[in-house]
């Protein structure tokens, strides 16, 4: 039997790591961390959508916080060509 290290974000926390390992459980310290960042991104993102979007509830905007922090790719690509944004995606 051979042991392998795995890794999770703190943000996610053990628990909810363990709940969806196929998302949330990295064999590379370097993957663990890229969701990390993308966990802190989508906090400072939520942060702002509650300020700046009277009546949005918490729920909603950590979903959006989370779906504007997983393609933050696309959304600097978008702030030059917008139409990017709903392009098919391959």
């Amino acid at each position: 039997m051979a042991v392998q290290a795995v890794y999770f974000s703190d943000r996610d926390g053990l628990d909810m790591a363990l709940k969806n390992p196929d998302t949330m459980l990295f064999t590379s310290k370097t993957d663990a961390d890229a969701r990390d960042k993308i966990l802190e991104l989508a906090e400072e993102i939520q942060v702002f959508l509650a300020r700046k979007v009277e009546g949005l509830g918490d729920d909603m905007a950590e979903k959006c916080a989370m779906a504007i922090a997983e393609d933050k790719d696309l959304f600097q690509k978008a702030l030059k060509k917008p139409d990017l944004l709903n392009a098919a995606q391959d």
